[in-house]
């Protein structure tokens, strides 16, 4: 009867709402300020500023990212490519991007946001002598407002490669980029964008990219249906004016079309 006494007394002392807001207040402070993220994406074709990347094929990609309670973030992302096997270039082999980045993101208020990093693109595979490295490294910088955000790169080597046809580099190439992305409701969205690659000491290479698309979460992930066009030199003619994105005769990796990708977030 004594135990059964205190056993009563313990079970209200616990249900008290002190605390009940004790232990929640415990329970928000155990809470992990670190946040750990993956995604994998089934896209009918790369696409990458408008300039395809895999030639009209199916990538598989995905990824992997860490953030902070303080904004802080790291992370790394791979995917498929062809763009540079497909030049037929002797002594060149590479079917893989793996890019690593990291920054720190936070914001103003509740409608305004900033976003700074650095990000390494790298192909690695074997190349012949001298060759331009592919492997770029950018820092950059954003702003957003609600579903808007203006983002600027910066590259900080040679761009992708490129040097002019006259052997300049392209280090300080800049990449300016106005997104939006517009919750519908339902699980239905839609998202636009255009942007600006310019190529330094390469004229020929600069282009202006856009795109439109919407997407649907089905539940289990997201489909996403868009088109992307670029006004990138598009003469793939036998002597024809140089054309940097068409590196397969006949086709133009620039050139307008649609994509279909399915996302999965976890």
């Amino acid at each position: 009867m004594r135990k059964l006494t205190h056993a009563l007394v313990l079970a209200g002392i616990v249900g008290l709402p002190g605390v009940m807001v004790a232990h929640s207040a415990q329970a928000e402070e155990a809470a992990s300020p670190h946040t750990f993220t993956g995604n994998v994406t089934l896209a009918s074709e790369y696409i990458y500023r408008g300039i395809g990347q895999t030639n009209r094929k199916p990538a598989i990609q995905g990824g992997f990212d860490y953030s902070h309670s303080s904004g802080f973030y790291l992370g790394t992302w791979a995917s498929n490519v062809s763009w540079l096997s497909d030049t037929g270039t002797p002594g060149l082999s590479n079917s893989l991007e793996w890019d690593f980045y990291g920054g720190f993101k936070g914001a103003f208020n509740d409608d305004w946001t900033y976003d700074v990093g650095v990000l390494r693109y790298y192909y690695p595979g074997t190349y012949p002598a001298g060759f331009v490295s592919p492997d770029t490294t950018e820092v950059y910088g954003a702003i957003g407002w609600k579903w808007i955000s203006l983002k600027y790169s910066h590259s900080t080597t040679d761009l992708f490669g490129f040097n002019s046809p006259t052997g300049q580099d392209t280090e300080g190439s800049g990449y300016l980029d106005l997104s939006a992305s517009y919750d519908l409701g339902n699980g239905w969205g839609i998202n636009g964008h255009v942007g600006h690659q310019k190529v330094k000491n390469y004229s020929d290479a600069s282009y202006t990219d856009w795109k439109i698309g919407v997407t649907k979460d089905v539940g289990f992930g997201t489909v996403g249906l868009a088109y992307i066009d670029t006004n990138a030199n598009d003469d793939c003619s036998v002597g024809g004016p140089t054309n940097p994105y068409c590196n397969v005769p006949g086709k133009d990796l620039g050139s307008g079309r649609g994509v279909i990708t399915f996302s999965k977030t976890f």
